[in-house]
């Protein structure tokens, strides 16, 4: 049985840990002397979890209520931006030129271009006239008046703002697709060019041969990227707080405005960030070695 052997820690080790406190207190020290700030901690957990006197129980608050939001618009993008990243991907592969360039085209500008500019293009000629043409507004303000609505707001949190979600989820899917075709294309691109021949040699049709040979292998390889690019769309949701759609971000934006919590705020948000991106980054390091024999 093989035994692996831990690095014991170096007197480097102690250097640089003891240089990374010394930086972290020089900070705190500027900001508490020389900038004249008030520290009040105690303050955030109450913007995380707050006490409701009227129905007697804790609720979510300003913090919690963006994260919840984050986690809601990272799911919803995340599977639209797999569906088109994926088509966009077997496009970018087709044997047909037209298709071929046109899904080259938009990878390649969305790529190439800052993702804020992105973010404005599709709010305000995509995303609104979608919305307008679908009538969702309305649609959305008639659910809020209904009395049972508790499936709706597990899914979608406050009705009356759905329509900024939805702008918000259409937004970043379109811009993350960009990045998820690329991933697809390259897995399709990895699979050995003598499977697919001999698929076409046993008289597989097209569809058959991306579906049963090409698309099962490329999928498990290209896994680890795609979990990458998912975290990634995690942290890219604050992009998103720009056309005001009510995520975490936009929250900090808001509790800072209204309490000059400055630092207090922004450490807590950045604490929220990592707590959900590292917790994602385990989970899909599980999974990804969940199949796997430790060899002995």
């Amino acid at each position: 049985m093989r035994r692996t052997k831990r690095r014991s820690l170096h007197w480097l080790d102690y250097l640089i840990a003891a240089v990374v406190v010394a930086f972290i207190a020089v900070i705190w020290l500027r900001i508490s002397g020389t900038l004249n700030y008030k520290w009040q901690w105690e303050r955030i957990p109450n913007y995380i979890l707050r006490w409701d006197e009227a129905d007697g129980r804790w609720v979510a608050n300003l913090l919690l209520q963006g994260l919840i939001t984050t986690i809601r618009i990272a799911i919803y993008s995340g599977i639209l931006a797999l569906i088109l990243g994926t088509l966009l991907g077997i496009a970018r592969t087709s044997t047909n030129l037209v298709i071929r360039m046109l899904a080259r085209t938009y990878l390649e500008v969305l790529r190439n271009i800052p993702p804020v500019v992105v973010v404005f293009i599709f709010f305000f000629f995509l995303s609104q006239q979608l919305i307008a043409v679908l009538n969702m507004e309305t649609w959305a303000r008639g659910i809020a008046r209904q009395d049972d609505i508790a499936v709706w707001e597990f899914f979608f949190g406050d009705m009356r703002r759905f329509p900024s979600l939805i702008s918000g989820v259409i937004v970043l899917a379109l811009f993350e697709s960009a990045f998820v075709g690329e991933i697809v294309r390259a897995g399709i691109q990895s699979i050995p060019r003598g499977q697919r021949e001999a698929a076409r040699s046993i008289g597989m049709s097209w569809t058959d041969e991306m579906r049963f040979i090409v698309m099962p292998q490329a999928l498990r390889k290209v896994l680890p990227p795609l979990s990458n690019q998912f975290i990634s769309l995690v942290k890219d949701s604050s992009i998103i707080s720009l056309i005001s759609v009510q995520e975490l971000t936009y929250k900090t934006v808001e509790l800072v405005a209204s309490t000059r919590m400055i630092f207090e705020a922004w450490i807590a948000t950045a604490c929220l960030y990592f707590i959900l991106c590292f917790g994602l980054s385990l989970l899909f390091r599980r999974l990804e070695t969940g199949g796997k024999h430790k060899p002995r």
